[in-house]
């Protein structure tokens, strides 16, 4: 360690500080107000697929990485149980997979904005009806709108608990890969949350 340290110094210790804080684009608060982004697309893909994928544009979220409330909707959307969004479109022979959330990169949630996204595999039956397809997505987003988080905290710990075995339990990466990855967590997170704060969940908070 007294070695790498060295090096670390000697390599940038010669880097300037020019003083200036860490630039913001928070100000720019509607970037996808525009008549294109409330549209329905058709892709015609290359490979025989069937995909509805629904896109929201919401306020940026990356500053409740303690809470990770996307994470909290992603997981109840995603659930493939009993009395899930997939659980409903499968007994239909609508879809095939369902999966929702956000990919926590750069593009995905930044100061300006952060992105929900559902994407649902469809059957060619289910492409029939994918007008049905979204309406029931959009019922059930409804619907946790309305009753609103777990006021138990089971689902919210049940997640929690989930995501620290992950994390205690998880591979050893490439050192490099590992490396490049801290340096970016010292760019979104608190000193104290470098090494988990793009894992775990560390405060409940319903209001968020």
């Amino acid at each position: 360690l007294d070695t790498l340290e060295k090096w670390v110094k000697e390599i940038f210790s010669q880097i300037p500080n020019n003083g200036l804080p860490k630039p913001s684009f928070g100000h720019l608060t509607q970037p996808f107000d525009t008549p294109e982004f409330h549209k329905l697309y058709r892709v015609v893909p290359i490979r025989k697929v069937h995909s509805l994928n629904i896109t929201w544009a919401l306020p940026p979220q990356a500053q409740y990485y303690r809470v990770k409330p996307l994470h909290y909707i992603s997981w109840l959307v995603g659930h493939e149980g009993k009395g899930s969004v997939l659980s409903f479109l499968r007994k239909k022979f609508w879809a095939l997979a369902l999966y929702g959330g956000n990919g926590e990169t750069g593009f995905e949630q930044n100061s300006t904005y952060s992105i929900f996204s559902i994407s649902v595999t469809l059957t060619d039956e289910g492409y029939k009806h994918f007008y049905e397809v979204a309406h029931v997505v959009f019922q059930y987003v409804k619907m946790l709108q309305k009753r609103g988080p777990d006021k138990r905290q089971v689902i919210w710990e049940e997640i929690q608990k989930i995501e620290a075995n992950e994390f205690h339990y998880q591979e050893q990466t490439d050192p490099v890969d590992y490396v490049e990855s801290l340096c970016e967590n010292m760019q979104l997170f608190q000193k104290e949350d470098f090494l988990t704060g793009d894992q775990l969940l560390f405060e409940y908070k319903p209001e968020v």
